[in-house]
């Protein structure tokens, strides 16, 4: 069994008031202003090699760059996203301008995992990909998007910005130690991820954050076609949205 198929979300009270917590502690309030746009980030967690061929390559023919997730300690294996990038491939996506940005060595789930656990793990992952030739990463994405008090202590002094998956446009004030996004995912994500697009330009000092795992004809339910992502991307254009990757998102967010 995979690691997406095996995880269950902690729906004890103990679990509901860590998640209530984790709202209130260790915030890093975004500051955004001066924007002549709303900024929009497209982003790939796990990257399975259907994002760094056919996701990248849609996203570059519009001039875009493109933030992808890693979790290096699954680099080159099967799944049912179908196989993950290999390390070559994660070279040459930064080489052509995509940010390559942290998750945990072995997709752990930083809601349940203890604070010693998350940093060894996170701090691992972090050095298999500077031995790839890849920068220290700016950000880091909450695998499963299940945050706690403890894993963001652990971020807070090591990333700009943490991303979750709870729905929201960043502005002012929103905490970037638990950001929110929007998944391109499952039958419905591209007509949501437009009407997310069309709130944020009424927003023009906001910052939207997409995010999907593979790319393929016949995706998974966590990924989308790449019918779904040209069209994103070529309302992205239209709209008139400035695309950035997420650490230059969080950078223009003061984070």
């Amino acid at each position: 069994m995979s690691y997406a198929e095996a995880y269950a979300a902690d729906r004890s009270l103990y679990g509901k008031l860590r998640r209530r917590a984790s709202k209130l502690l260790f915030r890093k309030p975004a500051r955004l202003s001066g924007l002549s746009k709303p900024l929009l980030t497209f982003s790939f967690d796990d990257a399975p090699q259907s994002a760094a061929i056919a996701g990248a390559g849609i996203l570059e023919r519009h001039g875009f760059h493109a933030t992808y997730f890693i979790s290096a300690g699954l680099m080159g294996r099967d799944s049912h996203f179908g196989p993950y990038t290999t390390a070559a491939q994660i070279t040459a996506l930064h080489a052509r301008g995509h940010e390559i940005a942290c998750h945990t060595l072995m997709h752990i789930d930083c809601g349940k995992a203890r604070a010693a656990e998350i940093a060894a793990s996170v701090d691992e992952n972090q050095a298999r990909l500077q031995s790839l030739g890849v920068p220290t990463s700016t950000t880091f994405a909450y695998p499963y998007g299940d945050v706690s008090p403890q894993a963001k202590a652990v971020m807070d002094d090591r990333y700009r910005s943490a991303r979750a998956l709870h729905h929201g446009l960043i502005r002012s004030g929103t905490d970037l130690n638990q950001a929110p996004a929007i998944g391109i995912e499952g039958e419905g994500g591209e007509r949501l991820a437009l009407e997310w697009m069309a709130q944020a330009i009424r927003t023009p000092q906001s910052w939207l954050v997409l995010y999907t795992h593979d790319v393929r004809e016949d995706p998974s339910p966590w990924g989308c076609t790449p019918e779904t992502l040209e069209t994103l991307a070529t309302a992205a254009q239209t709209l008139g949205f400035e695309v950035v990757t997420y650490a230059e998102g969080a950078r223009r967010a003061k984070g």
